[in-house]
């Protein structure tokens, strides 16, 4: 009997043995698959690959699918597939800048299709998508513009009778943006030479004057929506800036409960921080043509540095100098400072 018994306990001592050797088969089996997960099936993607060496062939959803989170949104209304070196200059300034954010690109006439996009005809969008925390997204009014206000009047608006129809378009696309995704707008003229805080705040052009070219706000913020309501309330498409500076001055005069502006500059008004122009117009639209003044940037880079100093982006005012013919490389210039400094890539890029 003790003889059966020793044979039955080892029996299922076997047993045993060969439920844990399946049991560790298993767990191997297990570990390899997660690894091969996580360190080889999927790239491992470094903090800071500046720029990537390829750019990404992948398929981009729609604005709404695609912007799942905050980040700085830049918008191209025209059907244009070639973005101006300025552009391309503030877009990736943006994303050096702000290396922990996502900078969003909505263009117009982009199909959402970043593998259609190929160089050297596309060689900007490859260029830009190259970047990280770049996404190029397709731009579709219809789609940004349902359940807001400005839903009825882009169906009813003829594009062929405005005068400004691409800056008015601009103009209501960043609220609309604001407005459901929250985060910050910036215009495609602004070169970004310090990082950005996700904040609500509007920055002052001039003296009792705000401008719409560089905002942050929360989604869904009332402000928004009041910008919202102006914006169809007071439409005059034929009035140069009546839908963007005029709007944003408007609407903060009677958020602040003022008539003078100034009085709120670098200060909070209703949770809103009304910054001084200097953080991101320290040039004056009536001196557009200094950034680009010849043989001004010597070897004296610490001046430009203390001088903007203060300064987060640098208003380029395109529609006043887009139509010129401003040669930057090789220029000495302010203009090729910012280039070289804060949109290296971009710089290269640049014809010689």
């Amino acid at each position: 009997m003790a003889s059966h018994g020793h044979k039955v306990a080892m029996e299922d001592s076997v047993l045993i043995l060969k439920s844990w050797h399946k049991a560790l088969v298993l767990i191997l089996i297990i570990s390899s698959i997660v690894y091969y997960y996580v360190f080889e099936f999927k790239p491992l993607k470094l903090k800071y690959p500046f720029p990537k060496k390829a750019s990404r062939l992948a398929i981009r959803l729609s604005q709404s699918d695609a912007i799942r989170e905050p980040g700085i949104m830049f918008v191209q209304t025209s059907n244009d597939l070639a973005p101006s070196p300025l552009a391309m200059c503030s877009i990736e300034s943006a994303a050096r800048q702000n290396r922990n954010k996502t900078v969003y690109y909505l263009m117009s006439g982009f199909n959402a299709n970043i593998s259609a996009y190929r160089e050297p005809e596309y060689k900007a969008i490859s260029l830009l998508s190259s970047f990280e925390n770049v996404i190029i997204l397709p731009l579709n009014p219809q789609e940004l513009f349902n359940n807001t206000p400005l839903a009825g009047w882009y169906e009813k608006v003829d594009p062929n009778l405005e005068q400004y129809w691409f800056h008015v378009l601009s103009d209501g696309c960043r609220i609309a943006l604001l407005w459901k995704y929250g985060g910050i707008y910036l215009d495609t003229d602004i070169i970004s030479i310090k990082p950005l805080e996700f904040q609500n705040f509007i920055c002052a052009q001039s003296s009792n004057y705000a401008n719409g070219a560089a905002l942050g706000f929360n989604r869904a913020h009332s402000f928004i929506r009041r910008c919202l309501k102006d914006y169809i309330a007071n439409y005059n498409g034929a009035a140069w800036g009546q839908q963007g500076p005029d709007l944003m001055t408007r609407v903060l005069k009677k958020w602040c409960e003022t008539d003078n502006l100034d009085n709120f500059l670098n200060r909070q008004c209703k949770g809103i921080l009304y910054l001084s122009s200097n953080w991101f117009y320290p040039v004056p639209y009536t001196d557009w043509e200094r950034y680009f003044e010849p043989d001004t940037w010597e070897g004296n880079s610490k001046e430009i540095e203390h001088e903007f100093s203060k300064t987060r982006g640098v208003h380029v005012w395109n529609f006043l100098s887009g139509g010129q013919n401003n040669h930057v490389k090789g220029s000495r210039s302010l203009m090729e400072y910012f280039f070289s400094e804060y949109c290296p890539t971009t710089y290269n890029f640049l014809p010689d």
